[in-house]
């Protein structure tokens, strides 16, 4: 989901009914009707179907069809439309922030060490397999950026620039360069910088490797006010991903 997406299904809940409704259902055990949910918050029915059907909507509920009766077959009566809370998370953070995506790769990182590698080590090798398979689910997208008659690496910055803003790193260009002016780790990258760091330059490495960029290279520059890591036109003797010397 967008960012918009997200943030209109947080912000259904400013309105009481809908608010009501929705605590009442994930409050029960199992999924519930409309009319039970009515009778529970005091509405007619006709407000509790379209309010529930707005949250279904909005992502923050699911909906399953089943018999209450138990009955099957010709008698059985139409299965009844129940509420439940919705699978998928909703979360807005602004700057955007992905620590699912940390939790996800410093988990990865610790099975990997089962084995003796280092920890940081596993972490930097399944952060650039992660980074690897984005980059190329965004490269197997339809001409996400359209191809002109610029010098290959300022196509490749482009690709970068695309990819990565779906990762909320906010990239901007300057120069011959992409500056990422927010870090989706930003809160663990000050308490463990160079865990946190190294795993996130082997992301947009892995990032630039899956887009089939050879003539970029991301490098760990930090700065003050923005993430650690700087896409440049590199050297295309060089792979993608070398450090500053």
């Amino acid at each position: 989901m967008s960012i918009s997406e997200q943030a209109a299904g947080i912000g259904a809940l400013a309105d009481p009914t809908r608010r009501a409704l929705y605590e009442h259902v994930i409050a029960q055990p199992d999924a519930v009707t409309r009319e039970s949910a009515a009778d529970a918050v005091e509405v007619p029915v006709h407000v509790a179907r379209f309010q529930l059907d707005r949250l279904v909507e909005l992502g923050l509920l699911d909906v399953e069809f089943r018999r209450l009766t138990g009955r099957s077959g010709p008698g059985a009566g139409r299965p009844a439309k129940l509420y439940r809370r919705a699978a998928q998370t909703i979360a807005v953070s602004l700057p955007p922030r992905h620590f699912d995506l940390a939790g996800h790769l410093l988990a990865r990182a610790i099975e990997r060490s089962a084995d003796g590698t280092p920890i940081d080590a596993a972490l930097r090798d399944v952060a650039r397999t992660e980074g690897d398979a984005y980059g190329a689910r965004i490269r197997a997208d339809p001409a996400p950026v359209p191809a002109d008659d610029r010098p290959d690496e300022h196509l490749e910055l482009d690709r970068m620039r695309h990819a990565l803003a779906g990762q909320g790193y906010e990239p901007r260009s300057v120069d011959d360069a992409v500056v990422l002016a927010n870090c989706p780790f930003h809160d663990l990258a000050r308490a463990h910088t160079d865990l946190i760091c190294g795993m996130n330059h082997a992301y947009v490495s892995g990032v630039a490797e899956g887009l089939g960029c050879r003539h970029v290279e991301a490098r760990l520059d930090p700065a003050a006010a923005r993430c650690c890591v700087v896409i440049s036109a590199g050297n295309p003797e060089h792979p993608a991903g070398t450090l500053n010397p």
